[in-house]
C-alpha cells in the first residue's frame, strides 16, 4: 500500500469490511497452484495446463504446437516475471487493495482478459484491453489447434483457443501515456503478468499486477458491472453446466439446497438425454436392417 500513496490497510479496515482471506495460494487449474509469496520471494512454480499453449517467449500470434518447446518458453517466462516481481519494476496488489487504488487513487484498472471472460464480469470505470483474445481465423494451422485445445479439455473448461494480439501495446499506446499508473489484472493471473513485461518493454514503469487475478477478488473488493461473479466469469463449458467447477462448488457450500438441486436435475436431465439418444439409434439400426431385409 506504502508503493500506492495509501494509508496502512490497517487504517482502511471497515473501508471494505473485514481483511480477505490469506491469497498466497491461488487456484489456477484443476488441482494446480501458482505459489505466490511476497516480493522480494515470489515463486511461480506450477501453472495451469490450460494455459501452456497461450504464453510464448515472443508472444508469437501463430503459437506452437510442440509441448517441449511449450514447456521451456513458460520456464524462461516464470523466471523474467519472478525478476520485474523481486526488482519491484511491477509492484504486487491483493485484489482488496486494487479496489482502494482505483477508489481512493483514482488509478487505472487495465483489463487484459479475452472477451468470454470480460462480458460475464468486469471493474466498474476500467478499460478493456484483451493480450490474449478468442482466435476467429480458419485456416489449416488454426483449426488444428481448435480441435487439439477441445479435445484436450476444452468441450469441459468452455476455453477456446486464444491467440496473442500484436496490436496490444499499439492499443495501451493510444490511450495511455507511458508515466500513467497501470493496474493491471486478468482473471487468475498469468495473462496480465505477461501484459506487464510487454508494458514494462515498452517504456511503462508505474505498473500494478493483481496478485491472483479478478478471481480472487470477493465481491466487496472491486466495484462490478455484469451478470456474473468476477469468481464465475473464467468457468465455462460441460464442467459449468454441471456445477463441477470449483468456484460452484464454493458457491454451493454458501446457498440452500436449492442451489445444488439446479445442478442435480441437469446432471439428470443429461443422463435421460444420452439414454434417448442410445434407445433411438437402436431404433434407427432395426429399421435399417428391416429396409435391408
Amino acid at each position: 500500500m506504502r508503493a500506492l500513496g495509501l494509508p496502512s490497510p490497517n487504517i482502511l479496515n471497515g473501508f471494505h469490511g473485514s481483511q480477505s482471506k490469506d491469497q498466497s495460494r491461488i487456484l489456477v487449474g484443476s488441482r494446480r497452484y501458482i505459489d505466490l509469496l511476497k516480493p522480494p520471494s515470489l515463486k511461480l512454480n506450477h501453472c495451469c495446463r490450460n494455459h501452456h499453449h497461450q504464453f510464448s517467449i515472443r508472444m508469437q500470434a501463430n503459437g506452437e504446437d510442440d509441448p517441449a518447446r511449450q514447456m521451456k518458453e513458460m520456464a524462461a517466462a516464470r523466471k523474467r516475471w519472478e525478476a520485474l516481481i523481486r526488482e519491484e519494476k511491477v509492484k504486487v496488489l491483493a485484489p482488496r487493495e486494487a479496489g482502494y487504488a482505483i477508489q481512493l487513487s483514482n488509478k487505472t484498472l487495465l483489463d487484459v482478459r479475452p472477451s468470454m471472460e470480460h462480458k460475464k464480469a468486469w471493474v466498474n470505470g476500467s478499460t478493456w484491453i484483451p493480450i490474449f483474445d478468442v482466435d476467429n481465423t480458419f485456416d489449416v494451422g488454426t483449426l488444428s489447434r481448435k480441435i487439439t485445445n477441445f479435445m484436450m479439455g476444452g468441450w469441459w473448461s468452455g476455453v477456446p483457443t486464444l491467440s496473442y494480439d500484436k496490436q496490444f501495446i499499439s492499443k495501451v499506446n493510444e490511450q495511455f501515456q507511458k508515466d500513467t499508473d497501470l493496474i493491471v489484472a486478468c482473471q487468475k493471473g498469468l495473462r496480465s503478468l505477461a501484459a506487464c513485461e510487454q508494458l514494462y518493454n515498452a517504456g511503462y514503469r508505474n505498473l500494478f499486477w493483481v496478485q491472483g487475478g479478478l478471481e480472487a477478488a470477493e465481491e466487496e473488493d472491486l466495484e462490478r458491472e455484469g451478470p456474473q461473479p468476477f469468481k464465475f466469469a473464467g468457468i465455462g463449458g460441460v464442467s459449468e453446466f454441471l456445477g463441477w467447477t470449483d468456484q460452484q462448488r464454493a458457491a454451493a457450500a454458501k446457498e440452500n439446497w436449492t442451489y445444488r438441486l439446479v445442478f442435480s436435475a441437469r446432471l439428470v436431465g443429461l443422463f435421460i438425454l444420452a439414454d434417448a439418444l442410445f434407445i433411438g439409434a437402436q431404433q434407427v439400426g432395426h429399421y435399417l436392417h428391416d429396409l435391408r431385409s
